[in-house]
């Protein structure tokens, strides 16, 4: 396991991050993770790397103040003021964001009080948003496991940390000899399909399954289906990363579409929920669990009730077949076709990067402070493409057939 933690720690620093505007590192984590973190540190002063700042939070002290502090208190309060983001994303640092799950301790939380500690999270930190989005500064989204999120995973197994950080490493594609040629080709095997569907002319596409999904997505002008290492100098945003995604039009959005998989947002769960589009906007929606979270969800702002993205992914992948559910967003999204709330992406629009957050909505990509993926793929999945040329499946059985 320690040889394949060295490796994972390499992929991540060589591989995900690239170094090269910047030797500024900045990695942010919750406190029951400090080993792995050291070793990070470690591994990036043998790189050179002297400028690291990590931003390091404690899930039972979160759970504490969220428990206790009043709705006003939130903004005033500097623990949930992510500045220090602003500064280190001004000197164009290397961000490095490891997540880790900790199941129901946010149960008891009022719902409001999480949706206003996320928004002030993100409204506080804006210029890093601005150049995460537009992908001006390298970062990347990994896992590291704990004791809590393993036993609730493997609740019947002695071993179920080093059993849950094993899945994980696989998934990554670090149980060979070299992960970092492991991600290369597979990318160059994922360039095939968003070529595909960049050459087909999208207009709509309509996704359909047994769950009640009867949604149409329409396609802005000059579209791009992009992978999670496309066109950003090497970076690699998520690992493990197995979508091909894209922005549709935000107000081009109809019918309904039912979630597949649970959502833990800020902690807290959603799940067995639909949402109902009607010229782009949510116009209705419920959820047996969590339905107050995903309301703060839906009115974050007044662009999150729109969609961002739009992610393919086979239901026959690597994730998706260990039959896990693994609680958080990032291996969750990667075992399923997925769309996203909120904020779209520059690089999604042809010439999008130079565009202003005017240009981007006049041409049909969302702006938010919001973007939440939920998941909505299954093994019965089929989508089809109205192109040019006719209707076009491109999902079929949960996987693409073109």
């Amino acid at each position: 396991m320690q040889e394949l933690e060295d490796k994972y720690i390499e992929l991540l620093l060589k591989r995900c991050l690239n170094f090269k505007k910047s030797k500024s590192l900045f990695i942010s984590y919750d406190i029951v993770n400090k080993d792995f973190v050291s070793k990070v540190i470690s591994k990036a002063k043998d790189m050179g790397i002297t400028d690291i700042f990590t931003d390091v939070t404690d899930i039972n002290l979160t759970v504490e103040k969220l428990k206790n502090i009043k709705l006003d208190d939130i903004e005033k309060d500097p623990y949930f003021n992510k500045n220090m983001w602003n500064e280190y994303a001004l000197k164009d640092a290397n961000f490095l964001m490891l997540e880790t799950e900790f199941p129901h301790y946010m149960d008891e939380i009022d719902p409001i009080i999480i949706t206003e500690a996320k928004k002030r999270n993100r409204k506080t930190r804006e210029i890093f948003r601005e150049k995460e989005t537009s992908y001006e500064i390298p970062w990347c989204i990994a896992a590291v496991p704990n004791e809590i999120w393993a036993k609730e995973i493997f609740p019947n197994d002695s071993d179920s940390y080093n059993k849950l950080y094993k899945v994980i490493l696989d998934v990554c594609m670090v149980n060979d000899k070299n992960p970092i040629d492991n991600w290369n080709n597979y990318l160059k095997k994922v360039d095939y399909f968003s070529n595909k569907l960049n050459s087909m002319k999208i207009k709509k596409l309509h996704y359909k399954n047994s769950l009640g999904t009867n949604l149409v997505v329409e396609m802005p002008d000059n579209y791009l289906f992009v992978s999670a290492s496309d066109d950003k100098e090497d970076m690699f945003v998520n690992m493990p990363s197995y979508e091909i995604f894209s922005s549709p039009h935000y107000l081009k959005t109809q019918g309904i579409v039912y979630s597949s998989k649970p959502l833990v947002y800020a902690g807290s769960l959603i799940d067995k929920f639909y949402i109902e589009f009607k010229d782009g906007k949510v116009v209705n929606y419920d959820a047996k669990v969590g339905k107050d979270i995903l309301k703060g969800i839906i009115k974050t702002d007044s662009n999150s009730c729109y969609l961002g993205e739009i992610a393919l992914v086979n239901n026959d992948s690597p994730i998706s077949n260990t039959g896990l559910v693994f609680g958080t967003t990032l291996f969750d999204e990667n075992a399923s076709c997925h769309l996203a709330l909120g904020d779209g992406f520059s690089e999604c629009i042809k010439n999008g990067s130079s565009m202003s957050k005017e240009e981007l909505l006049n041409n049909g990509i969302n702006r938010s402070m919001q973007h939440v993926d939920f998941m909505i793929g299954t093994p019965d999945l089929e989508i089809d493409a109205e192109t040019e040329n006719g209707i076009v499946p491109i999902f079929k059985n949960g996987n693409f057939c073109i």
